[in-house]
């Protein structure tokens, strides 16, 4: 293994002055040895490694927590928070605990919402924060904020920010936020603007590379169980029954694979990265006949990405995208169900069969965050505030290994986190529901 250690550079702000950090001031903290967070403290990017092969990098990113010295002047901080894209449990959360751990932390007293996401920094008027009005945003779901697709206008944006005399911008979104996010950065520093810009990556998919996993996973997994769980009622309760149920994960299937070990109900997982076929040997129709023989019943699992490309389309709609300028999904649900029916009637006329389809994606979307990801979504935002506040720009916070470690935007905007299918906890699915590999079925 190699010796040294790579450490990912952060950018920081240059133009402001070294102070000391008021949390030694603060009632609720007593700093002590190994309080504060110094520059050689690093995490790294992982924690397994083959001793055999000496060409290995050993690749680290700096610890995330509070400094001994920070670079603001609390009083003079104005701070910025918008929330971008899609909903995701936990969004209110560390909105509310950025406010608070701006306000009680680090005594910053003009903190700003941007309502409507990246739009809503030229278009609309912005709300003034404060830890009273936040105090139950945690308990409910969505985002008070407001937010939306598309609308990015660098030029509007950072003009905006420049105008408005922001000097601290949290950024809360998925993959394509992060994009925008690393573009404002370089906008900023190309300005030679004294602005901390920072990330707090947010995908119900967990689809965001490098860290652990994104807040609002956790819950969503919990909530998918719960349509799995329906599912395999109705299923049970029918003769040759097929409970069909829809997850999220447009590009990655980390939802329905988690839910499926899970649930331990579920048959047949289908997810973006792996293949699947319907007619043939070994394929999900033949697959499907012989647990309905064998147990009556059988609950099917799909991701939104997987199968897209088997849809047919018409020209309009192989050309259609979103606000975010991906490709609108067709609803792989309603076309499977379809599918499924047309399948039976031709193998089996006059038979009973029943498909019962449940698409929970909007529940899932719109509920508050359990218990774990509100945890999760408040170390994210406190540990945002620490790097920012200590000076750091153009990064985003997240746990590594376990360990939350500041990350350069561009690595998280350009590192997608699929699903591995070599991967042991794939093999798991496989064992759990006894699904055929279709891949490796196809291509013999």
């Amino acid at each position: 293994m190699a010796d040294a250690t790579s450490i990912r550079d952060l950018p920081s702000l240059t133009g402001l002055h070294h102070r000391r950090n008021p949390l030694e001031e603060n009632p609720f903290f007593h700093p002590s040895h190994g309080f504060y967070i110094t520059p050689s403290d690093v995490i790294l990017s992982q924690v397994v490694y083959d001793l055999s092969d000496a060409s290995q990098p050993r690749i680290s990113y700096h610890r995330a927590g509070p400094r001994r010295e920070i670079l603001y002047e609390p009083s003079a901080v104005k701070a910025a928070i918008v929330t971008c894209g899609g909903l995701c449990p936990g969004m209110n959360t560390v909105i509310r605990e950025l406010v608070v751990g701006l306000w009680e932390l680090y005594g910053v007293r003009e903190i700003y919402g941007i309502p409507a996401g990246y739009r809503g920094f030229y278009s609309m008027e912005a709300v003034e924060l404060n830890p009273k009005l936040v105090h139950n945003w945690h308990k409910k779901g969505g985002t008070v904020l407001a937010t939306s697709r598309g609308g990015f206008d660098l030029r509007k944006i950072v003009d905006a920010i420049q105008h408005n005399g922001y000097n601290q911008v949290y950024i809360i979104g998925g993959d394509g936020t992060m994009r925008g996010a690393v573009k404002i950065f370089n906008e900023v520093t190309r300005r030679k603007l004294e602005v901390g810009i920072t990330g707090i990556p947010k995908t119900v998919d967990n689809d965001v590379g490098i860290i652990d996993r994104s807040f609002g996973f956790q819950t969503a997994v919990e909530m998918a169980q719960e349509a799995i769980s329906a599912a395999h009622v109705e299923a049970e309760s029918a003769v040759n029954g097929i409970g069909l149920v829809k997850l999220m994960g447009r590009s990655t299937g980390h939802i329905a694979l988690h839910a499926t070990l899970s649930s331990r109900d579920v048959d047949c997982c289908l997810i973006p990265e792996n293949g699947f076929y319907l007619e043939g040997k070994g394929g999900l129709f033949e697959f499907l006949e012989q647990r309905l023989k064998d147990h009556g019943h059988a609950v099917l699992v799909v991701a939104e990405g997987a199968g897209q490309e088997m849809i047919p389309r018409n020209e309009t709609q192989k050309q259609e995208r979103d606000e975010s300028g991906n490709l609108v999904f067709l609803d792989v649900g309603v076309w499977l169900k379809s599918a499924l029916k047309e399948w039976w009637e031709r193998a089996h006329p006059g038979e009973l069969f029943t498909v019962k389809y449940i698409d929970p994606t909007y529940m899932i979307r719109a509920v508050p965050a359990n218990a774990t990801d509100n945890l999760y979504c408040t170390l994210l935002a406190h540990s945002s505030i620490h790097g920012v506040m200590a000076g750091y720009t153009g990064f985003v916070s997240g746990p590594i290994n376990g360990n939350y470690a500041y990350i350069p935007l561009d690595e998280v905007a350009q590192t997608k986190n699929e699903v591995n299918t070599s991967d042991p906890k794939w093999a798991w699915v496989r064992s759990v529901t006894n699904q055929p590999d279709f891949v490796t079925n196809f291509k013999g």
